[in-house]
């Protein structure tokens, strides 16, 4: 029986990892769920899985979640605030904490997770692109578990050799694979992508994901933001990480060896697959996920990413060889740029813009403590509503 905190349960990955606690009672027992200000939805989680704690950001929202959940008779408590977040996912009585917050805004708890050295199943990538060896020091530390819940990362830890512990050369690892949709302008005519509107960008092909996410995609800026993470998570050089478009989003991504063999981890596009997996690891369990059908696929296609398309997986890549606190920069400004874009107030190549405007005017600096990163996200993210204005 595993006790779970899940940070972020009211967006898409904290849905489908609820779908799939629920469906093995006997395994999982939820301990506290952890959203933004979605309380109407996380009233509807509490009926269904009786948490101990309910907790929300926002003050408002609390309150009437609090309300809401006294006139139901459940005995939830709720609590409110970015330290009740970390609270509960540090808890003694937690094994598992699922780190489902997009954006910087995931990084306190799910740092917290890794320092009390708890099982951490980790959506949030930019929990390692912002503080990589930092987080990763203190999973070593704390002798934390870390498994990856990105479909793309879960596909490589799948792919990886089991027990993956002495690096890509000690593995025999040539290179890594990383496989992208391509998002909805795949095809478009980049001399159009300037008009695109929210609603466009947010329309994945492939995939029911966040606003913020979806247009990360969109610009691959989330692929670049994946590049950064497998680097920590495998210790993989940027030059062993190519990315690769594949449209049909069935091969999560590979693994090529130092004798020739490439392996895959394919399935259905369904988030309900790596959850599944990393909640059971080692085991396998079902997942609610549709059989995978091979024979109704027509072909598999892959293409090279164009990087005057898609600008921000260019940008993700010089952030990381520039180190430091670059890639914190970069995840900063876009996080502001893309707010922006969904607001009306930039277009959409303005993201790039912002984001490679940022990185030029915020130097690198070196990052030993949080403090370091915490500081260089906060100038990143002034200077960038500095370049949206």
């Amino acid at each position: 029986m595993h006790t779970l905190t899940l940070l972020g349960s009211t967006g898409s990955i904290g849905e489908s990892t609820l779908d799939v606690v629920a469906r093995h009672p006997d395994r999982f027992r939820v301990f506290a769920l952890v959203a933004n200000r979605q309380d109407a939805k996380l009233f509807e989680q509490c009926l269904a899985h009786r948490p101990r704690y309910a907790v929300l950001n926002d003050v408002t929202a609390a309150a009437r979640l609090r309300e809401r959940l006294r006139a139901a008779g459940l005995a939830t408590e709720v609590l409110e605030g970015a330290q009740s977040a970390v609270d509960v996912a540090c808890d003694p009585e937690v094994d598992t904490v699922v780190a489902a917050i997009v954006g910087a805004a995931g990084l306190p708890a799910a740092l917290g997770a890794a320092i009390a050295g708890k099982r951490i199943l980790l959506a949030n990538k930019e929990a390692l692109v912002m503080t990589g060896p930092i987080f990763l020091d203190a999973v070593k530390k704390s002798g934390a578990v870390l498994l990856p819940v990105d479909s793309e990362h879960n596909a490589i830890f799948q792919s990886l050799p089991a027990g993956f512990t002495r690096g890509l050369a000690g593995e025999g690892v040539r290179r890594i694979l990383l496989t992208a949709s391509g998002g909805p302008f795949r095809s478009r005519d980049p001399a159009t992508l300037h008009s695109v509107t929210p609603e466009e960008a947010v329309a994945h092909p492939n995939w029911v994901m966040g606003r913020k996410i979806s247009v990360d995609s969109a610009t691959m800026m989330n692929k670049g933001l994946e590049v950064i993470e497998a680097h920590w998570l495998f210790g993989a050089r940027a030059d062993q990480i190519e990315v690769v478009i594949h449209p049909q989003s069935v091969i999560h991504s590979m693994v090529e060896y130092a004798d020739g063999s490439v392996l895959a981890q394919l399935g259905n596009p369904d988030m309900r697959t790596p959850i599944a997996q990393a909640l059971a690891y080692p085991d396998r369990i079902e997942a609610g996920v549709a059989a995978f059908d091979i024979f109704k696929l027509k072909q598999f296609t892959f293409e090279a990413p164009d990087f005057l398309r898609f600008p921000c997986l260019k940008l993700a890549y010089d952030a990381l060889h520039a180190g430091g606190s670059a890639p914190a920069v970069l995840n900063a400004a876009n996080e502001i740029a893309v707010q922006a874009f969904l607001d009306r107030r930039l277009p959409f190549t303005g993201i790039e813009r912002t984001v490679a405007r940022t990185l030029d005017a915020v130097a690198s600096m070196p990052v030993a403590c949080l403090e370091d990163v915490l500081e260089a996200d906060r100038r990143a993210r002034a200077r960038a509503e500095l370049e949206i204005a």
